[in-house]
């Protein structure tokens, strides 16, 4: 272990090893926009995330669970994770209606009726059949008053009670890792509280949930402190939807050992490049004659072909090929900090990555 807290491990799973701290990039609707699977083999990704909210309203799990499950439905044979559809529900707040029971939603594709309760989220993602499955928990808005967060605390914790038990009878545990979420708002009391209780439920392993959603990056940093201190040392930690590159490594120090985010990803759509000295916005003008890769000290395949030049005319051309050049690159440079970061750890040098990456990146 690091000076610092933070931990070097290695997740084992029916479709292979995780070295963590990891960053799993984003494949919500089975895909990772703008890559191919093949690229993500070339990227030398180990796991990456899937959405059970979208894919259960398309194409559906039961046509995923006849297909062979959500490795051969998507031809990937890597790890998964899959999230329980808790999120996009919050996201979803006009269109739904949380109770004890569960959630009634409407469909964000045609307005139709649906109801995700625990054991439903469960049986979904058994069906999917990911490596990693999550219960269902409420996510709220930040900031919220201490009452709402409570509230939603103790529903998660239920709902996490009822997940443990419905996976007990219908998952496989040799195929399938169950994870709870610790929630409680911005309050630090109601942190420590969710961890421990979920602590006793003796889940394979634990996320941190409802942080990175408007509230200071300090307050992020304190709640998932608060809760990674009250989690078993020897199970996997997953804070759930973050973060900035420069925020990863303060993660991590916390004791943080995977992590997701749709960052590299949204902003490769928008023109919006990762660079060892801060984010390039490749449509400016000044790139349009510039002969440079996007960053001299990067590695990735991008990197080693194309120019700036190159890259401005198809993001202006709106040629598609941009988002899927910008992508593979965005991807690499976050998989690569975390490279370095494991790097650091096993050499006890967290701190002085830290500080030289948030130097060059403020």
């Amino acid at each position: 272990m690091d000076p610092t807290g933070a931990r070097l491990g290695r997740l084992t799973t029916p479709h292979g090893v995780i070295d963590t701290p990891a960053f799993m990039p984003v494949g919500t609707a089975a895909t990772v926009k703008g890559q191919t699977q093949q690229d993500l083999e070339d990227l030398a990704v180990q796991i990456l995330l899937a959405n059970t909210y979208h894919l259960y309203l398309r194409p559906g799990h039961e046509l995923i669970r006849q297909m062979g499950g959500l490795h051969t439905f998507m031809a990937w044979p890597r790890a998964i994770l899959t999230d329980s559809g808790g999120f996009q529900v919050f996201s979803l707040s006009e269109l739904r209606k949380v109770t004890d029971e569960g959630v009634t939603f409407r469909s964000h594709l045609d307005g139709s009726e649906h109801f995700l309760s625990p054991e439903k989220a469960l049986e979904i993602e058994i069906a999917l059949g990911a490596d990693v499955v999550m219960v269902l928990d409420e996510c709220i808005e930040a900031p919220a008053p201490e009452q709402r967060a409570r509230d939603a605390a103790k529903r998660t914790l239920n709902w996490a009670r009822r997940s443990r038990d419905y996976f007990a009878g219908h998952g496989d545990a040799a195929r399938q890792m169950l994870f709870g979420i610790v929630q409680g708002g911005t309050h630090a009391a109601l942190r420590r509280e969710s961890a421990e209780a979920l602590a006793e439920l003796d889940f394979p392993g634990y996320a941190i949930g409802g942080l990175a959603v408007g509230e200071p990056h300090a307050s992020t940093c304190e709640m998932t402190g608060v809760a990674a201190s009250r989690l078993p040392a020897e199970r996997p930690r997953y804070l759930m939807g973050v973060g900035k590159p420069e925020q990863i490594p303060d993660y991590v120090a916390l004791g943080v050992d995977m992590m997701d985010c749709v960052l590299p990803t949204r902003s490769a759509r928008h023109g919006c490049l990762y660079t060892s000295q801060g984010r390039m916005l490749i449509k400016n003008a000044k790139y349009a004659s510039d002969p440079r890769p996007i960053d001299e000290s990067c590695e990735c395949a991008v990197c080693r072909r194309y120019s700036r030049a190159y890259l401005r005319h198809l993001a202006t051309s709106g040629e598609f090929l941009a988002i899927i050049l910008n992508t593979h690159h965005n991807i690499h440079f976050y998989l690569d900090i975390m490279r370095k970061i494991r790097e650091a750890i096993r050499f006890g040098k967290l701190e002085k990555f830290r500080s030289d990456l948030q130097a060059r990146l403020k």
